[in-house]
């Protein structure tokens, strides 16, 4: 079977995986440290409801703050409870920043919070409502229960996450307005990744041989509009619904219509099925957000190690 690989460089994807939380069975797994870091005197503390969010948010902030993940690592952000402790820092924070709707804890934290500097992200980014397939949805047990839904996963378009940045830096401007010069440098930095990675799958998706791809649960709508694909969904939006066997039946047969061969004939796990080409953009993705959340912890451990004291030779 022929197929067209994207053309995204190596290189561009080493910058990119300096960059955006992990995608759907990645994308809605969080990454990233959870726990309550040291901070430095004079740094702002930010609370961020998952990953996607604390990235984004200390790439802008840089040195000045200390950014904090409410989601523990690897856990659902989808089902996130917080702790006592947790609840508190919404409160005490110089800055948050959720969805609203995503995650209800969160939702409910920052009401109790009364805590007015906060940006909720569906004020930048309007949430869109789930994007399908029309061909093969609307039919069956679970096709369509999700239509009235709105899509969550808005980190999933480069563009979307730039838009968040610059709500980040105009707040931070006003938070801090001593270090403004360094938070616009920081978004700018940012933007320009972001946009470079933008390029580079409008240009190498541009000449794949099939644009269709079969997931798990509906967490690309974002990213297939944006680049012109066409997500398939098995379930809806939530990564735990169990799709009936009429469901996966109907799938299989439209996977058979668009001719969407399993990678060397094997059916992948959960029974996501692709072209090698949408494969490799998943996995870059994967790669990117990964890559940030290592280098995110690394430069933490290496800030706690020097904050440590010394013990005497």
């Amino acid at each position: 079977m022929k197929m067209v690989l994207m053309s995204v460089s190596v290189r561009r994807l080493g910058i990119v995986a300096c960059l955006l939380s992990l995608l759907a069975a990645a994308a809605c797994t969080s990454t990233g440290s959870a726990g309550m870091p040291t901070r430095t005197p004079g740094q702002l503390r930010i609370v961020a409801a998952f990953y996607p969010l604390q990235f984004i948010t200390q790439r802008v902030a840089g040195e000045h703050a200390t950014v904090v993940n409410l989601t523990q690592p690897g856990a659902e952000p989808h089902d996130l409870e917080l702790t006592p402790r947790q609840v508190a820092s919404v409160t005490t924070a110089n800055l948050v920043i959720y969805e609203k709707g995503f995650q209800p804890d969160v939702d409910e934290a920052v009401g109790q919070s009364e805590n007015r500097e906060v940006i909720d992200t569906t004020t930048v980014v309007s949430l869109r409502p789930l994007m399908t397939n029309g061909d093969d949805l609307g039919h069956g047990d679970d096709a369509g229960r999700d239509h009235s839904a709105l899509d969550p996963h808005i980190w999933l378009d480069p563009t979307s996450v730039s838009r968040i940045a610059g709500a980040v830096e105009a707040r931070l401007v006003i938070i801090d307005s001593d270090h403004a010069a360094d938070y616009r440098r920081n978004a700018r930095e940012l933007e320009q990744e972001l946009r470079g990675l933008d390029r580079s799958y409008r240009s190498g998706l541009a000449h794949c041989v099939r644009t269709e791809f079969i997931t798990t649960h509906a967490a690309f709508g974002y990213l297939a509009q944006r680049y012109h694909l066409t997500q398939i969904a098995i379930s809806g939006l939530s990564p735990d619904a169990e799709p009936s066997p009429a469901r996966i039946a109907e799938v299989q047969r439209v996977a058979r219509e668009y001719g969407l061969t399993p990678l060397e004939d094997q059916q992948l796990a959960g029974g996501m099925m692709m072209s090698l080409d949408i494969l490799m953009i998943m996995f870059a993705l994967c790669l990117f957000f990964w890559t940030a959340a290592a280098d995110h912890d690394r430069r933490e451990s290496e800030a706690e190690a020097q904050a440590a004291p010394r013990q005497p030779a």
